[in-house]
């Protein structure tokens, strides 16, 4: 049981440094990220060595893989930011915290549960924050896309309605069907004018780190430098310096704590409430 504490508490560790820095700088370092999996991956061969029983770092390896597949597709898929993503596969090394591959798989699908719940109430408080402290930008960017998207929300709210009659008179299904419908252009109305409102911010080059993301394309000498899901390169940086003093560029959500927040919770279950494990999952 030590190597698993130690392994939660270099995580713990590891975790509250990178949620400062994304909060600070709304960006996490590579070195943090890359060397978290090399202590967990390191401590798991050192201590397979010392005990004769290499399932502890073969669980570890095993776990690494499956986040190292999930972390790059949502990188890929542009969930994932890169910080982000790097370390979902540098938890993939701590999380088998168990010698069974079953029951490391039901501590998986348990934390992108709590991953996913968290993430979304999360991300709903943040943009309640952002909305209230640029709340006229947001006021005008809401009329801006209503202008752009209106006829298209009142088709899909007319449809909705129909959905709702049916309901009534057909299927009682198709009236949870017509709320998810009504609600999803007024979620996406309200996604656009947060992003355009509040993720958007005009910076001096000097203060330009690597990894930012570029608003719009940006033309230097004739050669455009893309905005791009990868983020600036110091090159691309050095490039935009000579030519421009300002530039916009789009701000993320800082995304660590959820990680962290995902994490505790977890921890809390698997030491203290573990039943929890197989009443979620019985396999």
């Amino acid at each position: 049981m030590i190597e698993v504490v130690f392994l939660v508490s270099l995580a713990l560790i590891w975790m509250i440094f990178a949620s400062l820095q994304d909060l600070k700088k709304n960006i996490v370092a590579n070195w943090l990220n890359f060397s978290l999996i090399a202590f967990a991956l390191g401590f798991r061969l050192f201590y397979s060595l010392f005990s004769a029983d290499f399932n502890f770092l073969y669980q570890g390896l095993i776990g690494f893989g499956i986040f190292f597949l999930i972390g790059n597709a949502l990188y890929y898929g542009r969930v994932f930011a890169g910080g982000d993503a790097k370390l979902m596969i540098a938890l993939g090394a701590i999380l088998p915290l168990s010698d069974s591959f079953i029951i490391n798989a039901k501590i998986f699908l348990i934390f992108f549960i709590l991953f996913l719940f968290a993430g979304a109430f999360y991300g709903l408080i943040w943009s309640f924050f952002l909305t209230a402290k640029n709340f006229r930008e947001f006021k005008k960017e809401t009329g801006k896309f209503f202008g752009i998207y209106g006829k298209i929300y009142a088709l899909i709210t007319i449809f909705a309605i129909i959905l709702l009659a049916f309901g009534f008179f057909v299927n009682p299904l198709l009236i949870y069907s017509s709320i998810l419908v009504f609600i999803f252009p007024w979620l996406h109305l309200y996604a656009k004018a947060v992003d355009e409102s509040c993720m958007i911010k005009n910076i001096k080059t000097k203060d330009l780190e690597e990894g930012d993301w570029l608003y719009k394309d940006v033309k230097i000498k004739g050669r455009t430098i893309r905005e791009s899901w990868d983020g600036l390169s110091k090159k691309e940086i050095l490039e935009i310096k000579r030519k421009h003093k300002e530039i916009k560029i789009r701000k993320g959500i800082p995304f660590v704590p959820v990680f962290l927040i995902s994490f505790l919770i977890l921890i809390y279950i698997y030491f203290f409430n573990s039943e929890m494990i197989n009443l979620w999952f019985g396999f």
